[in-house]
């Protein structure tokens, strides 16, 4: 029989086991750090109706839909986890407490062109905070808050939060009269950091936007506004009373400044950017993008903002919502590259790898047990091999610690207990044995998943 060759397909990522327990660790930390703030998890199916899944979709986003039949069934694998939580809170509104808080890390698929970087199944980490026919602006502060207690959890120093709101941007666009055209300078002028203010200008005057040299550079004058977010603010002041809907955005961006001290947040992790317009029209208050201040060719890691109706291709109900969503395989994709992931975090499938010198394995089996009662992870091997071989697989495992248990060790009632990393062997009882090692590893069980490098 011809043996078919094993591959991974283009777009998907399969990590070795000592990376896939950094992610792990990784995501265990966004749980940790959404649930503080009061969210609930929540999951829901990779697979939906076409018809349900699709109600919003259009353009790109059809196109890259992974779309089958199954019997007389239409369905598409989820394309975000943001279409899913209209669809929940839609059909389980009757039975949901509002606000509802929700956190969701879960797979979602795009059939685009896979490259560097950029996946076809990936992970994304959302939060949202969904309210019923209104939602405090106070939501909207606090989201920068969540944002910095995640990354600053994960192990990330140098980072910058970027805050705008849409509104002062629409606003000021039909200060100019340029309502009509307000979406699609937007999208252009959110590419300002990676093709510069000139090819902005250039595309702003071309036929497609066909904006006048005077709109443009009225444009490009009025995102330049740089400072402190003090500084931002009162700059903005000058354009107020021209127009009423740029007047609440600068209202709301205030507050949301206003209260991210209280939030804890520092001023050097947190900065008002009028660059920053995120490129959906879905976005209707507060937009962010979360950068790495040393990598800032990476692009956004982090970003989201506050909408209008979250699920009205479902419901008629007014359902306003903030959130935010971290590609987290990309992310950890561009660490692992970055060499930004820890060396400090424990990897290893077990705390103690124990070898049993005996016939009679009912001792190691009761060790084991024992070891696994006191929170230590412990892996019995028993293989009919060579001693030299065992410890080879201890090596391979990357265990900090063996444990022996010969005759004399049994007839003791101890173990001998060899720290991997030092080569130090003790001999001990068992219930030493347990603390010592759950001791030895609490750093590394607690550290960080990344480590960001010394400049």
């Amino acid at each position: 029989m011809a043996k078919q060759k094993p591959r991974t397909l283009s777009g998907f990522m399969e990590l070795l086991p000592a990376r896939q327990a950094q992610f792990e660790r990784m995501a265990e930390l966004l749980r940790r750090s959404y649930s503080l703030y009061g969210f609930t998890p929540l999951d829901t199916p990779i697979i939906e109706a076409s018809e349900v899944l699709l109600a919003k979709a259009g353009g790109e986003t059809e196109k890259q839909i992974y779309r089958f039949t199954k019997g007389d069934s239409d369905l598409s694998l989820r394309f975000d986890l943001t279409v899913p939580l209209a669809k929940y809170v839609a059909l389980h509104y009757a039975e949901l407490s509002f606000p509802f808080r929700r956190f969701q890390i879960g797979k979602v698929y795009r059939g685009e062109r896979a490259q560097r970087g950029r996946f076809r199944e990936f992970y994304q980490a959302d939060i949202d905070v969904i309210g019923d026919g209104k939602l405090d602006i106070v939501n909207e502060a606090e989201i920068p808050a969540i944002i910095c207690q995640t990354f600053t959890s994960l192990g990330l120093e140098r980072f910058q939060i970027r805050v705008n709101n849409r509104k002062v941007l629409n606003g000021f666009y039909a200060m100019l009269g340029l309502s009509d055209r307000a979406g699609d300078v937007m999208r252009t002028v959110d590419k300002l950091p990676k093709i510069g203010p000139e090819k902005v200008r250039e595309l702003l005057t071309g036929e497609d936007i066909a904006l006048t040299g005077d709109q443009a550079g009225e444009i490009l004058k009025f995102i330049s506004i740089t400072g402190s977010n003090h500084e931002v603010l009162n700059s903005l002041e000058a354009y107020r009373g021209r127009h009423e809907l740029f007047d609440q955005g600068l209202d709301e961006l205030s507050t949301v400044v206003k209260y991210l001290g209280a939030f804890g947040v520092p001023e050097e992790k947190f900065a008002v950017d009028l660059t920053i317009a995120r490129g959906l029209d879905y976005y209707t208050g507060t937009v962010y993008e979360t950068f790495m201040t040393s990598h800032p060719e990476i692009g956004s890691i982090c970003s989201g903002g506050r909408y209008d109706n979250l699920a009205e291709y479902y419901t008629d109900k007014q359902l306003p919502g903030v959130g935010i969503s971290i590609g987290l395989t990309r992310l950890f994709y561009v660490l692992e590259e970055q060499g930004l992931l820890s060396d400090q975090l424990l990897t290893a499938p077990a705390d103690v790898l124990i070898l049993p010198m005996t016939d009679d394995l009912s001792p190691a089996i009761a060790f084991a047990t024992k070891l696994r009662a006191a929170g230590v992870r412990a892996q019995l091997y028993t293989e009919p091999k060579k001693f030299k071989q065992k410890m080879a697989y201890a090596d391979r495992l990357r265990v900090p610690f063996a444990a022996f248990l010969g005759e004399d060790e049994i007839s003791q009632g101890k173990v001998s207990l060899k720290d991997m990393a030092t080569g130090e062997q003790r001999l001990m009882s068992t219930g030493e044995a347990a603390q010592a090692v759950l001791s030895a590893l609490e750093a590394g069980r607690n550290a960080a998943p990344i480590r960001e490098k010394e400049e």
